[in-house]
This record gives structure tokens, sequence and C-alpha cells, in this order.
């Protein structure tokens, strides 16, 4: 047995525990929150489409997608340590990250990223209905293909948006009692979706565009550059209104359309407050997004429930 074979089959230490930890970023919930969002909002669309859909099911399929959608996250956040280790070791806010610090070797964090990919492929062909399924296989390129977006494109966030909305399609075709999904309602759903994901990760990368000049990295911030908030601004909008017209074609009322107004009032008013060149701004701004999705999910919910009451459906 050769020595490297060796060292990738021996039982973990304590110090590589912990670095699959990092890796998987179990600790922080925030890509947890931007996948499920887009799926919630999905699972209530559908919930307040077809009468016939118990509350019971609907949120159970909530919870299991936050399940999936913890893993789907966990397996983005190893490859793309593993494929940015290089990258990550020039920029000042990554340098400490397990790879480069030299906590778990690549081998080691490989044979971890094939072990989440086992478990997410059982777990996906367990739970999820066929069509779900094939959506989640059409993502599934994206997760390796994002990490290199950077070095060779300035539209990174364009491909986060495609593989993070993707449960947009996913939560309808796993809810719905038909076998149809209504693409004129959930296309500019998904298109909205990926507006937001440029909006907040445009503004994330400006944290890091000191060390991106340095070392070559395009980004959607280097991109923007001084026209960033207006940019961002426009595809906010954007965001906001194809998500009101979806909403609108699916026959969604007043407590959907207060809550999109709620939700763009934040982030407009956070946006244009915010400096790109500082970046606690750009981390306050980004730390906001779940708090945006959330109200979003909330309004599509209490119409849904409020329908349901008036009409006397069961909820």
């Amino acid at each position: 047995m050769s020595k490297r074979l060796a060292n990738l089959i021996a039982p973990p230490s304590r110090e590589e525990v912990n670095a699959c930890w990092e890796l998987c970023r179990l600790n922080n919930n925030m890509g947890c929150w931007t996948t499920w969002i887009p799926t919630a909002w999905a699972l209530a669309m559908v919930y307040h489409a077809q009468p016939k859909i118990s509350g019971a099911v609907a949120l159970t399929w909530a919870a299991k997608y936050f399940v999936l959608c913890s893993g789907i996250k966990s397996l983005i956040m190893t490859i793309d340590d593993i494929l940015d280790h290089d990258i990550d070791a020039l920029v000042v806010r990554t340098k400490s990250r397990a790879i480069p610090r030299g906590a778990i070797s690549l081998d080691r964090a490989w044979m971890f990223f094939g072990i989440q990919v086992a478990l997410g492929i059982y777990l996906a062909r367990t739970l999820l209905d066929p069509v779900s399924c094939r959506f989640a296989a059409v993502a599934a390129p994206l997760f390796v293909i994002y990490p290199t977006c950077k070095r060779w494109m300035y539209f990174a966030p364009i491909t986060l948006g495609l593989m993070f909305t993707v449960g947009v399609f996913m939560g309808w075709s796993t809810l719905s009692l038909t076998n149809q999904l209504p693409y004129e309602i959930l296309i500019p759903i998904y298109i909205g979706g990926c507006c937001w994901v440029w909006t907040y990760e445009t503004i994330y990368q400006h944290m890091d565009k000191v060390d991106d000049i340095k070392i070559g990295i395009r980004s959607s911030a280097l991109l923007c550059g001084r026209y960033t908030i207006p940019i961002c601004s426009a595809t906010a909008i954007t965001f906001f209104s194809l998500l009101v017209y979806g909403g609108y074609l699916n026959g969604h009322g007043i407590p959907f359309f207060v809550g999109v107004l709620l939700a763009a009032v934040l982030l407009l008013s956070k946006l244009l407050r915010t400096n790109v060149d500082c970046p606690g701004d750009c981390r306050d701004f980004f730390l906001q997004t779940p708090l945006i999705g959330q109200i979003i999910v909330g309004g599509f919910v209490a119409d849904a429930v409020i329908a349901r009451i008036s009409n006397g459906i069961a909820l």
C-alpha cells in the first residue's frame, strides 16, 4: 500500500474533523437560507394554487427541504474551498480557512467531498420525485463550475443564481398534485431570484476587491465598480417586479404584495446606504439577505392561509 493511499484511508484526526466542519460551514446557515428560501416560495405558491394540499404536508416538505438545502449548501462550500484553496491563501479574509492553513490535505478534503456527494445522491433519490431529481441533476454541475468562474469571467453571481434558485421548480414539482409545472409563473420567479442573487453577491464581493485586483481575480464587484449601487438597485427592482408578476399570475393577494413591499423597502434602503468601499457595510448588507427572503416567504404563507380561511377551505 502506498503512503499516499495509507494517509487517505487513515482515521481522521480531531483537527481534520474540525476542518471538515469548517469546510461544510455547518456553523453558518447563510447558504442554507439562500437555497431554501426560493424553494419555500414555490411550496407556498403551490399550496395557495391547489386547495387540496394540506398544510401539514406543505410544512413537512418545507422541513425536509431545509435539511436537503443544508446538505446542498455544505457540499457547495466544500467544493468551493477545494477549488479555491490557492486563491484563498492570498486573500486576507480567507487565508485562515482549513485547507490554506494546512488543517486538512487536499486529498482528504476531496474524500470528504465524495462522501457528501454520495450522501446527497442517496437523499435526493430517497426523498424527491423524479422531476425534482432531474432539476437537481441539471443544477449539480454548476456546483463545480461556480468556484472556477471568477478565474475567467466577471459574472459568477449569474451561475450562483442559476443553482441557488432552481428550488423554485423543485418545490412546486414536489408538492403539486398534478404533473404539469406552470412555467409561465415559475420562470419569472426564477429569473427574479437570479437577479436577487446578483444583487447581494455583487455587494458581498466588494469585501475582497482589493485582494482580487492584486491576484487578478474577476468579480462582478470589479465589473460594476463605482456604478455598483445603481446596477444593484436595478437588479433588485427587477427581482421584486418579477416576483410580483409571478405572484399575480398565481392569484396571490394583498398579504403577499405587502410582504414584497416591506422586503423591497428594507433591501433598497439598506442598499442605498451601503458604501461599497467599506467592507463592514458590505457585510451588513449581505447578512440581511435571509431576512429579505423570510419576509417574502411570510407574505406568501399569510396570503395562502388567509385565502383558505376566507373561502372556508381547510388549512
